[in-house]
């Protein structure tokens, strides 16, 4: 997502990098190169002359102090003005009314009955609700056993009566969700090939009867610059409340992301990056466009071990890589939380200057993770906290054991013991860069 954008707009912000100064003429270069690169990332031809215009007069009309270069100047307003471009401010969901009721909406095909199943896992672990998903798409063939399974797969219930009346359903859903101490209403509404009148008629009198807390359009990003007429079609009659984008791990341009807020003033909520059920991000304007700069996403990254690393654990973690007593029992451990990131590739990806360091072309195969787990679990617990005592015939019982070879055990052994230098090292603050 966005990568070729980067590319292309950090390649103009290049040039201008060991100028004295910006001046309209070492900039016009970057400033058209930067609406190319929007051009073509599909962006609105309006919001990429309007974005450049901004640009190129609040980089004629600043001061460039003598402490600072033109082009970090220059990566900061482009910056500022992708921040503004995305929307700002980051606008979260509504979680503190008791009940939450949440309608999903969409045209078919854009991933709306899975993307109500990541929101309801997502409250659940994030925000401790106990959400129910309601089956209120009564037309597309198998649309309600789809959510059933989601539901079952997530262990969250499902309310559904068939093909009734969708006001009736979810009139007796919210009952059900009272007796039953749901607290987060999630209602999957249904969708067509196209904006039609009965489409939107059904779906304004659910919004009128009910008055959920936010109406959210779920898009499919590949379908480009005609997303803007999917959302002022529905936002005429159903006043949105906010955007969730699908699709955005796939071979997507990103123009849609960089158009819809500037273009219909509906925020951007979430952004679907795996078919998983857990894959599904908040979207932070400010977060969004570093990572098109290439700035990385720290926070996110935290956020995602936060989610998945007790404090607790943390902190004796921290105590073991200080007193160096970190052993192959820790390192167990942390590879199976590290799992439950996801994969490493998009851990990478957010990393400050990934794409500089060819980080977001990594393939890391899930195999070898699981050769290096079943070294490890070759072992037995004391050799794992002592890794000291492993000699050669112990190695050789360990490969056989795993099913790989002495030298990948001896690889293993080695690179365990460089990290847990490298580990130490941090954790005391004296740890040097090996270049």
């Amino acid at each position: 997502m966005f990568e070729y954008l980067g590319d292309r707009l950090s390649n103009a912000i290049k040039n201008i990098k060991g100028m004295g100064r910006i001046t309209e003429d070492n900039i016009n270069e970057a400033v058209r190169e930067i609406r190319m690169a929007l051009l073509e990332a599909d962006v609105n031809y309006e919001v990429a002359k309007e974005f450049t215009k901004n640009v190129k007069e609040k980089a004629l009309g600043m001061d460039v102090g003598k402490n600072l270069k033109p082009d970090e100047v220059f990566i900061k307003l482009v910056k500022d003005e992708l921040v503004e471009l995305l929307g700002g401010d980051y606008v979260p969901l509504e979680t503190e009314k008791n009940p939450t009721i949440i309608m999903m909406v969409g045209l078919q095909g854009s991933g709306k009955t899975t993307t109500a199943g990541k929101i309801a896992n997502l409250v659940r672990k994030k925000y401790k609700k106990n959400p129910l998903l309601v089956a209120c798409d009564i037309y597309r063939p198998a649309a309600i056993d789809q959510l059933k399974d989601i539901g079952k797969q997530l262990g969250i219930t499902v309310y559904e009566e068939g093909k009734k009346d969708p006001q009736e359903i979810v009139n007796n859903a919210l009952e059900y969700a009272k007796e039953n101490h749901h607290n987060y209403i999630i209602i999957d509404t249904a969708g067509r090939l196209h904006i039609d009148d009965n489409l939107m008629d059904e779906l304004k009198g659910i919004q009128d009867n009910f008055n959920p807390n936010e109406v959210l359009l779920v898009l499919d990003s590949m379908m480009g610059q005609d997303a803007i007429n999917v959302i002022n079609g529905f936002n005429d009659k159903l006043n949105l409340t906010g955007a969730i984008l699908t699709k955005m791990d796939g071979d997507t341009k990103g123009g849609v992301a960089l158009s819809v807020r500037h273009l219909t003033n509906v925020p951007i909520k979430f952004v679907g990056n795996s078919e998983k059920l857990d894959g599904i991000s908040e979207f932070y304007p400010e977060r969004m466009a570093e990572r098109i700069l290439d700035m990385g996403d720290i926070l996110s990254i935290a956020e995602k071990v936060e989610g998945v690393i007790d404090e607790n654990d943390a902190k004796d973690l921290e105590k073991k890589m200080k007193s160096g007593k970190y052993d192959l029992e820790d390192f167990l451990a942390n590879m199976k939380q590290i799992k439950k990131l996801g994969p490493l590739e998009n851990i990478l990806k957010m990393l400050p200057g990934a794409r500089n360091m060819g980080l977001n072309n990594v393939n890391i195969d899930p195999k070898d993770m699981a050769h290096i787990e079943a070294i490890v679990l070759s072992m037995t617990p004391y050799e794992r906290r002592h890794p000291e005592v492993l000699k050669a015939t112990r190695k050789q019982r360990i490969a056989s054991g795993s099913g790989r070879s002495v030298e990948e055990v001896n690889r293993l052994l080695k690179q365990f013991e460089q990290m847990k230098t490298m580990m130490k090292q941090m954790a005391s603050g004296n740890f040097k860069m090996p270049f």
